[in-house]
């Protein structure tokens, strides 16, 4: 049986945990203080870590550190590193603590010193070391307090148990099968899901729901007879700190004949799952709680009788409440068959119009759940209004960590610095709370939920630079205001350390290790803007070919039931959102953005398609036209992935030779399918206006 703390399954990439970030910590003297399960899994991290590069380990199961930091001479002593459970750890101590999953990082006198008040704190701790590298044991450092701004720092996996007919195993994935799941079973080797948990305690994640949000016949199942299958995954995440929720069913007392009907307000429904989650609770006490996506895109939910979203998240958070449970209710809902004649449906307006007028309705346990934008996850949308909507009602932030809409983990596109701009936005304008405040435990929210991207692949996210997605994801998880770039940075230098490379050289300044930060730098910091220069402009968004969603079509959605529309004609393009002549989705903001988007003169112009329908001679605020806009930038964001293709091709040698041919093979997809949304793009605006490039450049 392989402990919580063996290495990655042979042949899988160690992704941002490979020995060499361990040697830092693996060549010196450590003293751990404390005891219990995670407190275990840190014993073993240090222990490995110290058998490859020659360091030790003492662990003091049951003692207690009060101090800022000592030596340790205490038999095993001098010590380098010190981890400790503080006094104020111990129930009933009365002791004022560090808080819970925090942790205390210092040096002073030659012993670097981690404090925390519980095993997961410390698990933390440890993995903040890990970044630090050899910084860790250089010049003294004052105690820095470390906490998570939000308690719930979330993955949701849209793994299928059984293979989908369309969507397979793994529901927008593009890493390939599930590391849970195999067709219709547990896999039969949970090793990897333990080195899954692994990576996310070290960058900050703390819950994972294991199926698929659209819950077919199989994953329904997951709830009773085949809650063993989930229990076996839990046990292989908790040494991580990892809960396992699981995403229900809401019609599942029906489907399952235990009930005649899924009313949320009959008494037999309620009776149903309260005994049903005791026997969830029964198998793994430590569960987080449910997942539901109801009344959307054909799954069952409370409107079938009729009933609203409030009385259906009520009915299961009721049903978790004395088990410390919560349900996560996603505001995913819409009408996916309207009449694309009809320009007065808006599905833009529809989450705020199921939603705010519910807002004080949920019981304190139910978490909305809402897409950062009002749309579908798009490469440029708007923040959703509903996040300001909601005051009395707990939000989680829902991000798309798999890169449905941007690339589909065959493009590079660093997401980072898209989510940092909808974490830092602010609703009510300038004096206002961020979007982070809004989810941040000390207001009452729910936290962050991310979109897993990652699967059987041996790079775990099919490209091996989407990696950084998942890290960043995490990391913004516990620290919404940290920098997108210094995210990267960090995720390079543990992915890639210095002797890890091909030729061995360290020098940061101008070395290898310097150039292929350098690189990498280049390559992904405005992956994401690339991305959007090449596709859909100014925030319209889709232009995707139906169905898979990879590759262009402009007109493959506009047409359809789907409502995701941009009206081009030969007069302009665009939607018209306003108050005064459009769909009045603008007056879901507050001031002064309601005002902002209104306004065509005030909008930014990367969101002008979004909000406005416009002539293509409208100026933008740079002094191009809107249609000279979308020639420029299609031209430009080809160029740009060209050049971070030859800038890749420099790296051989610096990189492992499998992953820089992956790598090197995914960069030429990127560039023929960039120069595809470029021609398609362009031809179709070309042939909609009659409006020439004024550069001359050759459209076809």
């Amino acid at each position: 049986m392989t402990s919580p703390g063996s290495p990655d399954p042979h042949g899988v990439h160690p992704a941002w945990l490979p020995d060499e970030a361990f040697r830092p910590i693996g060549s010196r003297r450590t003293l751990l203080r404390g005891g219990g399960p995670l407190a275990g899994t840190v014993h073993e991290e240090v222990a490995r870590a110290c058998a490859r590069y020659g360091g030790s380990v003492r662990r003091q199961a049951g003692g207690r550190h009060d101090g800022d930091g000592d030596g340790g001479a205490d038999g095993g002593g001098p010590y380098d590193l010190v981890l400790a459970l503080t006094a104020a750890g111990d129930e009933g101590s009365g002791e004022v603590g560090i808080g819970e999953e925090c942790y205390v990082v210092s040096r002073r006198d030659g012993v670097t010193v981690v404090l925390a008040d519980s095993a997961a704190g410390l698990l933390y701790g440890l993995f903040h070391v890990v970044r630090l590298g050899e910084e860790a044991f250089g010049a003294e450092r004052p105690a820095e307090h470390h906490r998570p701004a939000a308690r719930l720092r979330m993955l949701d996996h849209w793994d299928n148990v059984a293979v989908h007919p369309v969507m397979g195993q793994v529901e927008r994935g593009y890493a390939g099968g599930s590391i849970f799941w195999c067709d219709g079973a547990p896999r039969d080797d949970l090793t990897r899901v333990g080195a899954y948990g692994r990576l996310l305690a070290a960058c900050g994640v703390n819950a994972v729901a294991v199926n698929n949000v659209n819950v077919h016949a199989a994953e329904t199942h997951l709830l009773t007879d085949r809650l063993g299958d989930v229990a076996a995954i839990a046990d292989r995440l908790r040494p991580y700190g990892v809960r396992v929720h699981l995403s229900v069913n809401f019609a599942a007392p029906l489907a399952l004949g235990g009930t005649a009907t899924a009313d949320p307000l009959d008494e037999d429904v309620r009776a149903w799952w309260a005994a049903v989650t005791t026997r969830v609770y029964e198998a793994i006490p430590d569960f987080g709680g449910y997942v539901v996506k109801a009344d959307s895109e054909g799954q069952p939910g409370p409107h079938a009788y009729g009933r609203d979203h409030a009385d259906g998240a009520n009915l299961l958070a009721g049903a978790l409440a004395p088990f410390g449970g919560v349900v996560h209710w996603r505001a995913f809902v819409y009408d996916h068959r309207q009449d694309w004649r009809d320009r007065s449906t808006d599905r833009a307006r529809a989450a705020y119009d199921h939603f705010a007028p519910l807002d004080g309705r949920f019981r304190d346990n139910v978490i909305l759940q809402v897409k950062h934008g009002p749309i579908d996850f798009q490469v440029r949308e708007p923040v959703s209004p509903v996040i300001a909507a909601i005051p009395r009602t707990r939000v989680a932030l829902e991000l798309q960590v798999t890169q449905e809409y941007t690339g589909q983990q065959r493009h590079v596109c660093y997401l980072a610095p898209m989510w940092s701009e909808v974490l830092g936005f602010r609703p009510w304008g300038p004096a206002g709370p961020w979007v982070a405040d809004i989810v941040a435990d000390d207001v009452g929210g729910g936290g962050l939920v991310g979109v897993s991207n990652a699967g059987d692949d041996p790079y775990w996210t099919g490209h091996p630079l989407a990696q950084a997605n998942l890290y960043a994801f995490g990391r913004l998880a516990w620290a919404p205001s940290s920098d997108p770039a210094a995210i990267l940075d960090e995720w390079i230098g543990l992915t890639f350390p210095p002797s890890a490379g091909g030729s061995g050289g360290n020098d940061a300044a101008g070395g290898d290790d310097g150039r292929l930060r350098e690189a990498l730098h280049e390559i992904m910091d405005d992956s994401c803007g690339t991305y959007e220069r090449y596709t859909a402009p100014l925030g319209v968004g889709f232009m995707v070919r139906p169905g898979h969603h990879y590759g262009p079509d402009v007109d493959g959605y506009e047409y359809t039931p789907w409502g995701t529309y941009h009206f081009a004609d030969r007069d302009g393009v665009g939607v018209d959102r306003t108050r005064a002549t459009g769909t009045g989705f603008t007056g879901q903001y507050p001031p002064p953005w309601s005002e902002v988007y209104e306004s065509l003169a005030r909008c930014p112009d990367e969101l002008l398609l979004f909000f406005h329908h416009v002539p293509y001679g409208h100026v933008l605020h740079d002094g191009s036209t809107v249609i000279q806009h979308i020639y420029d930038t299609r031209f430009a964001g080809v160029e740009e992935v060209d050049r971070a293709r030859l800038r890749w091709a420099e790296l051989a040698g610096l990189v492992p030779a499998a992953l820089h041919a992956r790598v090197r093979e995914l960069l030429a997809e990127q560039l023929r399918c960039a120069e595809e949304w470029r021609d398609q793009v362009n031809a179709y605006f070309l042939r909609k206006s009659g409006v020439p490039d004024s550069r001359g450049r050759r459209i076809p």
